[in-house]
């Protein structure tokens, strides 16, 4: 028996989907686009994880559920803690207030949940 998508594994797909969608249609721009994004976040004077936990706090900040996801499991892969980030989503909330917080409390905590819990 198949095991069921997570919400999270599902918008997860959604936007690699989209992603090869929209490299089929304007490759030229998806590529740059994707090496310029990989190169910012290589290891430098700042860790992959250190840039992934940056990259959650912006995307908490400007309330792009995509990328808070995303960052979410790049800050997990990166071996970021629970404890750093729910501190990077406190620092976040410092400056975005509320918006910020309750996708911290909602969005990011599921994340955690369900991108760590055993299949």
């Amino acid at each position: 028996m198949k095991q069921q998508h997570t919400s999270v594994e599902a918008a997860l797909r959604h936007y690699k989907e989209g992603v090869g969608t929209f490299t089929q249609k304007l490759p030229n721009v998806a590529s740059r686009f994707h090496a310029f994004t990989e190169a910012c976040f290589e290891e430098g004077a700042l860790s992959k994880k250190e840039k992934q936990l940056i990259a959650l706090g912006i995307s908490l900040a400007t309330q792009d559920e995509y990328c808070v996801i995303y960052h979410t499991k790049g800050c997990l892969d990166e071996g970021a803690s629970e404890q750093e980030i729910l501190e990077t989503c406190g620092v976040a909330a410092a400056f975005a207030g509320g918006a910020a917080m309750s996708q911290a409390v909602t969005l990011v905590q599921e994340c955690i949940h369900e991108l760590t819990m055993k299949h």
